[in-house]
């Protein structure tokens, strides 16, 4: 016989008569000798529409979680995006086979098992991971006991209270919920209390540290029932030094620099204008900056607009006492002038004879050059007028000269001697009012 045909013959011989070298497996019979059951057998006459223990009592869920990421977290929509590992345990007995072994099936085998309709109430927007398979886990263990673990990320609502921003912290919950299945089908448990959860002690944030983190097992009320509900609660402080370099001390350097204007001649108009108006724009763009990334809403009054206003008021007001100085500044020098020019008119009526009406309308205006004029002779009629007619005023009585003494000593509490003492004063005034208004911002708001 050719050699080429004894090679098939051989093979064919082997397989029909030792057939316990290559045994033949048939899906849905039990074979004794295997330490492991097939799906096949598992699945016979399993329906995954009734969950387990249905008509005896609730199943009994353990959860535990692994945060991987929090990859986002917003003030503006106040939410904050995470991916988690999500880990569910329950038993089901019409699962259980013999053996102290577990089984790893295929996660697409999902849709031949019963599945607790587990959901997040506060997602906006979540999704389960598909690369390059769905991430799903399930393995099944011989008591009947079922792990299935999913790897979901999901954006979730957290609310926030900003008023001691940048200085604040944030408690953020994630919730677990059954959506069809009440607290008499289902009952959930974290498998380890605190310690279900993992990941967040070595979570690093680029704007938060997570400073504590605790579970609770708790109940959602609603109209159709009452559902069994897990919840998570972290809270997040925020670093605060990103802020102190990037708003705060630019602020105080702006408020610094506008003090520059009180060592600067009031006579340097344009030097202590620009100064003024410099900083006062340069406050406010950097007021627009630090609102461009919150909310817009005015129930929030944040800590660092607080301080920035401050600021700016610190810029402004130095803005307003140049103006005052000079203003005081201008009087004081019109009033010089106007001293002289008196004097002047006056020595030129010494030396006529005469004095000019225009002179004695000065002189009532300035007492010093009064008390001068009335040396001079009174024999012209015009003066010898106004000083009957000041007479007759003065019978009428001491009602109207009262309110002309009070009116006068109001107005010159208004009257400053010195413009030049503003500035002198200002120097000592605004570094100590800002820096007693710094204490009692941050020991407000980083104490209470």
């Amino acid at each position: 016989m050719p050699f080429l045909l004894r090679i098939p013959l051989l093979l064919y011989m082997t397989y029909t008569q030792c057939g316990c070298v290559f045994p033949s497996h048939h899906w849905g019979e039990w074979n004794d000798s295997q330490l492991l059951p097939t799906i096949q057998k598992l699945m016979k006459g399993y329906n995954r529409y009734l969950r387990p223990n249905f008509n005896v009592g609730p199943v009994e869920i353990g959860m535990s979680l692994d945060i991987a990421s929090i990859d986002a977290i917003s003030e503006i929509n106040m939410d904050y995006t995470a991916t988690i590992f999500l880990r569910q345990r329950w038993r089901d007995s019409r699962l259980v086979f013999p053996g102290n072994e577990s089984v790893s099936v295929d996660g697409r085998l999902v849709s031949l098992l019963w599945i607790p309709d587990t959901f997040i109430p506060d997602s906006k927007r979540s999704f389960l991971h598909d690369v390059t398979v769905e991430n799903r886990l399930i393995r099944i263990f011989s008591n009947g006991t079922v792990l299935y673990a999913l790897r979901i990320t999901a954006t979730i609502a957290c609310n926030m209270d900003l008023t001691k921003y940048p200085m604040d912290r944030q408690e953020c919950t994630l919730q677990l919920e059954s959506w069809g299945y009440n607290l008499q089908d289902v009952v959930f448990y974290w498998t380890r209390g605190n310690d279900s959860v993992r990941g967040l002690d070595t979570l690093r944030l680029a704007q938060y540290s997570v400073e504590s983190y605790y579970t609770t097992v708790s109940q959602a009320v609603y109209e159709t029932g009452h559902y069994p509900k897990l919840v998570l609660h972290f809270a997040l402080r925020r670093n605060v030094l990103f802020f102190i370099l990037e708003t705060y001390v630019p602020s105080i350097l702006l408020v610094v620099l506008s003090w520059v204007s009180f060592w600067i001649s009031q006579s340097s108009v344009p030097a202590r204008t620009c100064i003024g108006v410099t900083t006062v724009l340069t406050m406010t763009t950097l007021m627009m900056g630090a609102r461009t990334s919150l909310p817009n809403a005015n129930c929030f009054i944040k800590a660092i607009d607080v301080y920035l206003g401050i600021c700016f008021t610190f810029i402004f007001g130095a803005l307003l006492e140049y103006a005052c100085a000079h203003f005081y500044t201008m009087q004081h020098q019109t009033l010089q002038d106007l001293h002289r020019e008196l004097l002047r008119e006056l020595y030129e009526s010494k030396g006529n004879g005469s004095l000019p009406i225009a002179s004695s309308a000065h002189a009532t205006q300035q007492p010093e050059v009064g008390s001068t004029a009335q040396e001079e002779p009174t024999d012209q009629s015009p003066n010898q007028e106004v000083k009957i007619n000041g007479d007759t005023k003065l019978d009428q009585g001491c009602g109207l000269s009262t309110v002309k003494d009070a009116s006068r000593r109001a107005a010159a509490i208004f009257v400053v001697e010195n413009p030049h003492n503003i500035d002198r004063h200002a120097r000592t005034a605004f570094p100590t009012a800002f820096f007693f208004v710094n204490i009692l911002y941050w020991l407000y708001y980083l104490c209470l």
